[in-house]
């Protein structure tokens, strides 16, 4: 009897507003397969797509959180798979996603894994993760964002030492350049990302995601292009109903109600 395989990405609603993406091939090291890919791209499309998921977490399964591509589907001629035409990389890279992902780095973030967690907004790691982009040690190139993506991230020279050694920084390291947002225990990787989550959505979802969509284009236009694009972001937030909630709700000293329009 055949037996069904399990999903490659798991999805799930944790709480109210705060969705759960797990990578599901702890067998691989959770190495990037076409069914992570399509998986991530669904993913991406059902986040985007409810009004109610204002946060979502991406980890992995086991005690890696991803190795990057699997190798064995790249060698056997299945490469192609490994992204998608929305998504890029791992149907993730490249997606647009207009609310914040976390990426809860219960383990080591090399190649391609490191590239889907410099995709996210922001990150948690465990203190025995480590970090980096080994590609040039297999004369490749870290073509899924990290070559351009770790320099916006960490101090150039910083940035460029793991590019051009491939060696890995642990993860005491990336914090202190910033890399990741929060570094705990391994057990405890899951739960600090659901309460940075819970910190997120505490804020008006609106805000926070035209707020975010202002940031991620800071170093791609001239300051003259990011006033314009500010003040529409601004503009579109004062024609929601939470615009008007933040004050009242400040007004009679109670929690906001947001309602996400």
């Amino acid at each position: 009897m055949n037996e069904t395989k399990p999903p490659a990405v798991l999805f799930q609603l944790l709480e109210p507003h705060i969705a759960l993406v797990t990578l599901n091939r702890p067998e691989a090291r959770n190495a990037v397969n076409g069914a992570v890919a399509a998986g991530l791209e669904q993913a991406v499309e059902r986040t985007e797509s409810d009004p109610d998921t204002w946060v979502t977490i991406l980890t992995g399964h086991g005690p890696v959180f991803c190795a990057g591509a699997d190798l064995k589907e790249v060698s056997a001629g299945n490469g192609a798979a490994l992204s998608t035409a929305k998504g890029g990389f791992g149907g993730f890279v490249r997606a647009k996603r207009g609310k914040p992902w976390i990426a809860a780095a219960q383990g080591h973030a090399l190649a391609g894994g490191l590239e889907l967690l410099l995709a996210c907004d922001l990150a948690v790691a465990a203190d025995t993760a480590d970090f980096g982009l080994p590609e040039v040690k297999r004369s490749l190139v870290a073509g899924a964002g990290g070559v351009f993506r770790l320099p916006r991230a960490l101090p150039k020279a910083v940035a460029l030492e793991m590019i051009t050694t491939g060696d890995p920084i642990p993860a005491s390291r990336a914090a202190h350049f910033g890399l990741v947002n929060i570094v705990v225990p391994a057990s405890l990787v899951l739960t600090t990302a659901l309460t940075l989550a819970r910190r997120i959505t505490v804020n008006a979802p609106i805000a926070v995601r035209e707020s975010l969509g202002v940031a991620r284009q800071a170093y791609d236009g001239t300051e003259a292009d990011l006033w314009e694009i500010s003040g529409a972001a601004s503009q579109r937030v004062r024609q929601t109903e939470d615009f008007k909630e933040g004050p009242r709700a400040f007004v009679e000293k109670r929690a906001s109600n947001w309602i996400g329009h």
